[in-house]
């Protein structure tokens, strides 16, 4: 029974962190709360709150669901048979980086006011799997490369504060080109990819 009470309850997360997802595609964050959020669900407002305290931890949950995904991504890399070079671990990463649009806009845009906002037990237990996260990454260095255990440090800590910064280069908004454009400020279309796989083989 307990059971059953569980999946229950991570099957309506779920659905309301999808009704999150769905609607940050097109909305900015001060746009969304929970009255819209349910709007996009079957749940009334005040049911959202038998699961979430705010939207903040509705957008925490869906962050630690993007790094569980990673994380599965990253730990394929790592068991992979055969030991890749640099440019094609740079390449696999970058491929995982790729898929994961919604965590790197809410890293580069609204993290602090989501952590701040959300019930501790819910921050902590997004930061253990972000934990496991660098616990991945390194293991993926550690395999594929064979550097030391201080060569390996300095690439986590060159290549995470980068990451959070992907997002605003790989999707500016129209105002923001056109201001570029206003002030002949050079500027290309560039993907997660190409800005991911680039950065680490400089520093692989």
């Amino acid at each position: 029974m307990a059971v059953e009470l569980k999946e229950t309850i991570d099957k309506r997360r779920e659905e309301i962190m999808d009704a999150c997802e769905k609607l940050y595609e097109t909305l900015g964050f001060q746009s969304i709360n929970i009255k819209v959020i349910s709007t996009e669900t079957s749940f009334s407002r005040p049911s959202i709150y038998n699961y979430f305290q705010t939207k903040e931890e509705i957008f925490l949950g869906l962050l630690t669901r993007e790094y569980m995904k990673w994380n599965d991504a990253l730990k394929n890399i790592t068991d992979r048979d055969s030991v890749m070079d640099r440019d094609a671990l740079a390449g696999a990463i970058a491929k995982s980086m790729e898929e994961r649009k919604t965590l790197l806009k809410i890293s580069a845009m609204n993290l602090y006011e989501i952590e701040e906002n959300s019930r501790d037990e819910l921050l902590v237990e997004y930061k253990r799997i972000f934990k496991r996260t660098i616990e991945l990454f390194d293991e993926c260095l550690k395999k594929h490369l064979k550097v030391s255990e201080q060569k390996r440090e300095q690439i986590r800590y060159a290549f995470f504060p980068y990451m959070y910064g992907i997002y605003p280069y790989a999707y500016p908004t129209e105002k923001q080109i056109s201001a570029m454009d206003d002030v002949k400020l050079s500027h290309r279309d560039v993907t997660v990819y190409e800005m991911t796989c680039q950065f680490l083989k400089l520093v692989l």
